[in-house]
């Protein structure tokens, strides 16, 4: 496709060229009609051919364009099926909140246990010296 562009474009500029040159040559009263209307006619096929080439290229853009359309369709049903699956900020949030809310469970339940070993520790020495008193011997 770029290399009938590449080629159209040459010919056309050479064709631009002579076109100049016809100019320069009425100008001064050099040109000659026969060879101008023989030329016209074979640019005028020329022109015909390379815009049935034109028509071919714009037919494979947009067939181009159709499988483009249909890849992007289809990356956007994917995208959909992805943000379906994808949590929401909503969903992260309540997330977080819950595992907070579990972990100042275990801090709590930490604290209590500290306290309850505190407890323990000090109804020990009061049985240590109720023992004392008592003249007991306690057996550990």
């Amino acid at each position: 496709m770029d290399k009938d562009f590449g080629e159209l474009i040459e010919y056309l500029d050479k064709k631009f060229n002579k076109l100049e040159e016809d100019i320069k040559n009425l100008q001064t009263g050099q040109f000659k009609l026969e060879t101008g209307q023989g030329n016209m006619q074979s640019d005028i096929k020329d022109l015909q051919t390379g815009q049935g080439n034109m028509q071919s290229d714009i037919k494979d853009l947009q067939t181009g364009q159709s499988k483009l359309q249909i890849a992007v369709l289809d990356n956007s049903s994917k995208i959909d099926s992805i943000e379906e699956k994808m949590a929401t900020k909503v969903e992260v949030n309540k997330l977080i909140d819950a595992v907070d809310a579990y972990m100042k469970q275990g801090e709590d339940y930490r604290q209590e246990v500290v306290m309850l070993g505190n407890q323990v520790n000090r109804h020990e020495k009061w049985i240590q010296k109720i023992a004392e008193k008592l003249d007991f011997k306690l057996d550990y």
